[in-house]
């Protein structure tokens, strides 16, 4: 069964960031095992842009592949089930990494994760983040969920 959309409440129940660590707002096409897409404005007032850098706030690429890695963890839950609900999913490897351009104030990012493959407790991911449409970064990652 696929979802349309997760809002911010079902995000929080599925895993356990919070503020200030929380980096996707909602998720749109989600289907189950396979694919998923987070949403997460990117607002002046985050925490990052005090130091990053002051006078030209740029988002750092590492919290762009840690967006998608939370998008990755939410899809597992959401496929697994209620009783993985707020577990921690672990990054195993981080391969191929790219960063396009900065991500700024005002700017949508839209993170897709596509299921490369699973084994066991192992998931392993291709994610691509854009902002209209233009791919801002990149990255293939594998991931554990803790049970």
């Amino acid at each position: 069964m696929d979802l349309p959309v997760i809002d911010i409440e079902g995000i929080m129940s599925a895993i356990p960031h919070r503020y200030p660590f929380l980096l996707i707002d909602r998720m749109v096409n989600v289907k189950k095992g396979l694919s998923a897409t987070g949403i997460k404005n990117v607002s002046v007032n985050e925490n990052f842009f005090q130091g990053h850098f002051p006078g030209r706030p740029v988002m750092p690429g590492v919290l762009i592949i840690e967006a998608m890695a939370q998008t990755a963890a939410v899809l597992v839950v959401k496929t697994l089930g209620a009783e993985f609900e707020g577990k921690i999913v672990y990054f195993m490897t981080i391969d191929n990494a790219k960063f396009r351009r900065p991500v700024v104030p005002g700017d949508q990012l839209h993170i897709n994760v596509e299921k490369e493959r699973q084994r066991a407790n192992v998931w392993k991911f291709r994610g691509v983040a854009k902002v209209d449409g233009v791919s801002v970064a990149e990255a293939t990652f594998s991931a554990m969920i803790m049970g």
